[in-house]
């Protein structure tokens, strides 16, 4: 006859069973672990309900509005004889003036002509460097001081949105955070309401990822020789060209832009040291920057644009307006021919302030 097994202990059973939920529980947190990696979340939606979650600041606000003008300098500002015209007798209660140059430079009566431009630098700037995220960050700078106060309505510096349908700038390792279809290009120099300031401002989001990935090509240079080949193969994005509109896009805001620009540019195709060929800005001088090139920029009724083959009809409330309420690039030689001309007017709020958000 076999011997009868001797009867397992109730506490062994006991012990062995709670091991198996311990395990069984490890397990299914890992699977939801490895699915939550494998599934990229929708990040599109978070960046547009972080933005509108974060656009909470108080905005009581009575009284005449603002408009905020926002200079990106290198130092000083070069034309400051002619925006010193453009301002003068204007109602100072109406617009305020903000500057970012060179940390430690301060605009007093040795560097600059004219009155309004006098103090109103910023205390914390940064060193900028063209093509690169710190040009994104000097202008959240900007925007950051202005909207400290409640009047500022309407923010003037970059420009309009459109998709990148042409160009190779987006870099793949963007995703998930910014997904191809959210990728957007457009001018540095547009005019914002407060609300979408007050998102490029509150972003943590979309800023980190262009800090990381979107970077200018190293420049050419004849010392390197044939390192030049491999060098011009990297990717290269331009992060104040595609930051704005991009954000304003994965924040859900395309609805409520204009997919035009208030500032007129000549574009020229020529080469530089940082590409073959390409499109840049032709800088007026003062052999074509007469009083009869000026009308026709003010007369402009709508923009074509290249990447996307559209017009672009210049509307308000359904009636059409000239496109265009400044100009860019102008020399000093040019500047002082339209100050000398009269061509420049004085500064009119109206046109801005009256603009539906």
């Amino acid at each position: 006859m076999t011997k009868k097994a001797p009867p397992i202990p109730a506490r062994h059973v006991i012990w062995f069973g709670w091991k198996l939920v311990i395990f069984f529980s490890v397990a299914l947190c890992l699977v939801a672990l490895l699915k939550l990696h494998s599934q990229p979340p929708d990040l599109s939606s978070s960046v547009a309900s972080r933005s509108r979650s974060r656009i909470s600041r108080p905005n009581i606000f009575t009284g005449p509005p603002k408009i905020a003008f926002l200079f990106l300098a290198r130092r000083n500002l070069p034309l400051d004889f002619l925006w010193g015209n453009f301002f003068e007798d204007a109602d100072v209660e109406k617009f305020s003036i903000y500057i970012h140059s060179t940390p430690g430079f301060v605009f007093d009566e040795t560097n600059t002509k004219s009155h309004f431009f006098r103090g109103r630098q910023l205390r914390n700037s940064i060193r900028v460097a063209w093509g690169e995220s710190s040009m994104i960050q000097a202008e959240r700078l900007l925007l950051e001081a202005a909207l400290e106060d409640p009047a500022s309505q309407r923010f003037v510096l970059l420009s309009d949105s459109f998709l990148d349908a042409k160009e190779g700038r987006y870099n793949p390792k963007m995703s998930p955070r910014i997904p191809k279809n959210k990728w957007r290009k457009g001018s540095q120099w547009i005019t914002l309401v407060r609300e979408h300031a007050e998102v490029i401002v509150d972003d943590e989001v979309i800023f980190p990822v262009f800090q990381k990935f979107c970077k200018r090509r190293p420049l050419l240079d004849a010392s390197k020789g044939k390192m030049n080949a491999k060098l011009q193969k990297q990717h290269n994005c331009i992060p104040d060209e595609h930051y704005v509109p991009t954000l304003l896009a994965m924040s859900e805001l395309e609805s409520e832009l204009e997919r035009r620009t208030l500032t007129y540019t000549s574009w020229n195709l020529s080469a530089t040291k940082m590409e073959t060929k390409g499109w840049h800005p032709t800088t007026f001088t003062y052999a074509n920057s007469g009083p009869e090139k000026i009308r026709e920029i003010k007369n402009l009724n709508h923009v074509y644009y290249e990447t996307e083959f559209r017009t672009e009809w210049c509307r308000s409330n359904s009636t059409s307006v000239p496109c265009f309420l400044f100009a860019r690039k102008f020399s000093q030689a040019a500047a002082m021919r339209l100050l000398g001309e009269g061509v420049v007017g004085r500064f009119g709020a109206a046109t801005l302030l009256d603009a539906p958000p």
